[in-house]
C-alpha cells in the first residue's frame, strides 16, 4: 500500500517563540510526501536531492502515525514499516515552515496508506505531525501555528502550550518571498531573548485575533528582527506599500503581503539585496492527498 500528500508551506504572523501563541498562513510554496507501506517494520526516510538530509523527522511522522492508526487499518503496528520520500520547492531553514509541511504530508500520505485519511480529522492529523517535531528536536515550541496553517490552509492562531486552535480566517492576499543566502535553524533560536518580548508578543496576538494581519506582522517583523539579531533594513524597504511585512518564523526569510502591484514595486528594491525572491498568493486549501 502506498500513499501520497502535499502540504504548502507558510509565513509568520506572531512567533510563538515568546509566549507560546503563534499565527501563520499558508503559501502557495509546495512539499510533496510518498509513503509505500512495508511488513519489516522498518521506517526509512530518503529526502529527494539530498542524500546528506537528516530524514528523523519524516520517519518520526511514519512512526506516530503507525502507532495511532495501524489498528484500525486492520493491521499490526509492530510490524508495519515503511519507505517515505520528500520532495519540496521550500528552502530549507529559511523560516518558511519546511519542516512543518514536511511532517503534514508525510503524516496524511501514510494516512492515505493505511487508507484512513479521510476519516481523521486534519487538525488530530496536525498534532501527529507536532508530536513528531517535537520528538525529532526540531522545534522549540512544537509549530502548532505553522502546522495549522500549512494543514489547514488560510492563517491560524493558536495556543502553541496546549495544541489548541484559536482562531481560522480565510485571505486573499499575494505574497513576496525574500530568503536571503544565510540558514537559520528554529531548534538554534535565543528562546530567552524572545521571551523579553512577551509584551510585544501579546499586542501582536491581540491584533490577529481582531483580525487586523497585516499590522500584527509588521509589529511582530520588528519585534523578532530586534530579538533574533536579523536586519530591519528588507521590512522598511517594503513599507508603507504592503498590508503587512514580517520576518518570517526565525528567520532569515522575510515575508510580504498584499496587493501584487505593490508587491512587484516592493521586488525592486529588494531585488537589490543579496538572495532569492518569489511572488506567491496565499493558500486557502492545506494539506491534500494526491
Amino acid at each position: 500500500m502506498d500513499g501520497r500528500a502535499v502540504a504548502p508551506a507558510a509565513g509568520t504572523v506572531l512567533n510563538a517563540l515568546a509566549t507560546g501563541t503563534g499565527s501563520a498562513f499558508a503559501i502557495d510554496l509546495e512539499t510533496t510526501a510518498t509513503v509505500e507501506l512495508t511488513d519489516d517494520g522498518e521506517v526509512v526516510g530518503d529526502v529527494d536531492e539530498q542524500p546528506d538530509a537528516d530524514t528523523t523527522l519524516i520517519e518520526r511522522c511514519v512512526e506516530v502515525t503507525v502507532d495511532e492508526y495501524a489498528e484500525t487499518a486492520g493491521l499490526d503496528p509492530s510490524t508495519v514499516g515503511a519507505s517515505v520520500r520528500t520532495e519540496s520547492e521550500v528552502p530549507m531553514a529559511g523560516g518558511l515552515k519546511s519542516s512543518s509541511a514536511a511532517a503534514n504530508a508525510t503524516v496524511l500520505a501514510t494516512l492515505d496508506a493505511l487508507a484512513v485519511a479521510d476519516a481523521v480529522e486534519r487538525t488530530d492529523a496536525c498534532r501527529l505531525g507536532v508530536r513528531a517535531a517535537r520528538e525529532a528536536g526540531v522545534t522549540v515550541t512544537g509549530a502548532f501555528d505553522d502546522a495549522s496553517a500549512s494543514m489547514l490552509g488560510g492563517v491560524t492562531v493558536t495556543d502553541n502550550e496546549t495544541d489548541e486552535l484559536l482562531a481560522r480566517d480565510e485571505l486573499d492576499w499575494h505574497a513576496l518571498v525574500f530568503t536571503p543566502p544565510e540558514r537559520a535553524y528554529s531548534a538554534d533560536a535565543d528562546v530567552s531573548a524572545c521571551e523579553r518580548i512577551a509584551p510585544m508578543a501579546d499586542l501582536v496576538a491581540e491584533l490577529a485575533l481582531e483580525g487586523r494581519y497585516g499590522e500584527a506582522m509588521t509589529v511582530n517583523g520588528f519585534a523578532f528582527c530586534g530579538a533574533l539579531g536579523f536586519s530591519t533594513g528588507p521590512m522598511i524597504d517594503a513599507l508603507p506599500d504592503v498590508t503587512g511585512v514580517s520576518l518570517s518564523g526565525t528567520g532569515p526569510s522575510y515575508v510580504a503581503v498584499g496587493d501584487r502591484e505593490m508587491l512587484e514595486a516592493v521586488s525592486e528594491r529588494w531585488n537589490e539585496r543579496d538572495g532569492t525572491m518569489r511572488l506567491l498568493q496565499t493558500r486557502t486549501d492545506g494539506t491534500r492527498t494526491i
